[in-house]
């Protein structure tokens, strides 16, 4: 066998027991959750002006706040920095 092929097959059994919930060296990475009404709050926001502002359709920011869904990629991203400085972000886009 070459070495790739046993690298991959180490990787792919190291998987497997990590998804068995067996001990690894597997680090996982989760974001910590946004609450995304509360962030909307921060701008002084409806739901609507919110939406019109950052591009998020309406129903996609309700579900956020409902938790029936969570942001993920850039729409997170975007949420982090407008929780940090609203003000900032608001500023840079009306420009």
């Amino acid at each position: 066998m070459s070495k790739a092929f046993e690298e991959i097959y180490e990787g792919l059994n190291e998987a497997i027991n990590h998804a068995k919930g067996e001990p690894t060296k597997i680090i996982e990475h989760k974001p910590l959750p946004v609450n995304v009404k509360e962030i909307r709050g921060k701008t002084g926001m409806s739901q609507q002006k919110f939406c019109a502002t950052f591009g998020i359709s309406l129903g996609t920011l309700r579900h956020w706040e409902q938790g029936l869904r969570t942001p993920r990629g850039t729409a997170l991203v975007l949420l982090r920095v407008v929780d940090k400085n609203p003000k900032a972000v608001i500023d840079a886009i009306s420009r």
